[in-house]
């Protein structure tokens, strides 16, 4: 079964640069797709979980001398994520940005949704649905909301990584193209 990976904390202020499209090339055999610049793939080939894992942090180590956080998510996850338009009443505009926080595992826990901050009244980031591993939400376009994607992994206890929606609708269709 394909699978999707997405790597955490690469290419973020400086830090822990990588190139995705160099790694995807030097994994070929696994059939990748680099998603961008941010660190997510589809891998097409048919690879258990602990030996695309290592394999990944062994090449993140030696051509980038990186170590990361790696989830790996079963293609049908994301495919079923993004068959619905689970943001179709929420606020859109320029304003706002859609995203997708992708947990290391399913929480045990789940807060009430919508869950806003910092408050009902005056959010910056809200999140709306949490089906399986993933956190979906939008926040406001300003320098103020990013901060509270950090504390999604304090509310959860464990390490999450971001994309936008956009970002989830290319891994969808690369996934549709398999």
């Amino acid at each position: 079964m394909a699978s999707v990976v997405f790597l955490r904390g690469i290419n973020v202020g400086g830090a822990n640069r990588c190139k995705p499209a160099t790694l995807a090339k030097q994994l070929a055999k696994f059939d990748i797709v680099n998603i961008g610049a941010v660190g997510t793939f589809v891998v097409r080939k048919d690879v258990p979980e602990p030996v695309l894992r290592k394999k990944l942090a062994i090449q993140l180590a030696k051509d980038f001398g990186i170590k990361c956080e790696i989830m790996i998510v079963p293609a049908p996850d994301v495919l079923q994520l993004a068959s619905t338009d689970p943001f179709a009443r929420q606020p859109g505009g320029e304003q706002f940005t859609r995203f997708v926080s992708v947990l290391h595992k399913r929480p045990v826990k789940l807060p009430a949704l919508p869950l806003n901050l910092p408050s009902d009244k005056d959010w910056l980031l809200k999140i709306v649905a949490m089906p399986n591993r993933f956190i979906l939400g939008i926040y406001r376009r300003e320098m103020k909301a990013i901060g509270y994607l950090g504390k999604i992994e304090k509310i959860f206890e464990m390490p999450a990584t971001t994309r936008s929606w956009t970002t989830i609708q290319k891994v969808f269709d690369a996934l549709k193209r398999n």
